[in-house]
């Protein structure tokens, strides 16, 4: 079964410096009906003015993905990390038992556009962790590529949750297929561009909560990037 989210029922939050696009429930945008899917808690689509970005704020039990998709974005934190997140990297923190950190446009003059990811963690009370890794064009190019997994495979960052995150660039026309273990369920997000996921279209900013297939075919409909998450059930 194939449930699609489309990009307009989305929720909102717009200030003078940022403009965010809520997946699912999130600050002051509650949907009681797209509370998250799985473990997959959060996935807001931001677009951050020059110069501007979040403040020193907290979290607390939360494994938070950062994927860039135009720009750089500063990254700081308690833990004394300090970043700058380019297209290309994820970087993935595990707030756990409690960290801070702030997330600014390091540019003066181009905007930053990103997706915040959050996932929740098997566990309470982690100890907090950061990770930061570039997956160069070619690893992404007309196939998925790992990039996020509770065991860390195949050179992906270490998430701690039964979950993997895929990621791939499509030319028009190219396709990807994934299987899935019996019992999994599946979020894909179209970050770019246009896909058809088994016989459906998705546009920019669509998603679709996935359950009861054994596979997808994802079939670009023009140059396209996309979003994978394999879950548990």
């Amino acid at each position: 079964m194939i449930k699609v989210r489309r990009a307009e029922e989305r929720g909102e939050t717009e200030t003078w410096w940022l403009m965010s696009h809520h997946t699912f429930s999130f600050n002051n945008y509650y949907d009681p009906q797209n509370m998250g899917w799985s473990d997959l808690r959060v996935i807001n689509e931001d677009f951050v003015k020059p110069a501007a970005g979040f403040g020193t704020h907290s979290h607390k039990d939360m494994e938070i993905i950062t994927y860039v998709l135009e720009g750089a974005l500063e990254h700081k934190d308690s833990m004394g990390n300090t970043s700058i997140i380019r297209p290309g990297e994820v970087q993935r923190m595990t707030a756990g038992k409690g960290v801070s950190h702030s997330e600014f446009n390091s540019s003066k003059t181009e905007p930053v556009h990103l997706l915040q990811i959050w996932i929740l963690p098997e566990r309470r009370d982690l100890e907090p962790g950061y990770e930061q890794k570039s997956f160069p064009a070619e690893e992404r190019k007309g196939k998925l590529r790992l990039v996020a997994s509770r065991a860390g495979s195949d050179g992906s960052v270490t998430i701690h949750q039964d979950a993997k995150l895929f990621v791939a660039s499509l030319g028009a026309g190219e396709e990807v297929s994934h299987n899935f273990e019996p019992g999994r369920k599946a979020w894909v997000q179209v970050a770019r561009g246009s896909v058809n996921l088994n016989g459906q279209s998705l546009q920019q900013g669509d998603g679709a909560a996935i359950s009861d297939e054994e596979s997808l075919k994802i079939a670009a409909q023009d140059e396209a990037e996309i979003l994978l998450f394999d879950l548990a059930a």
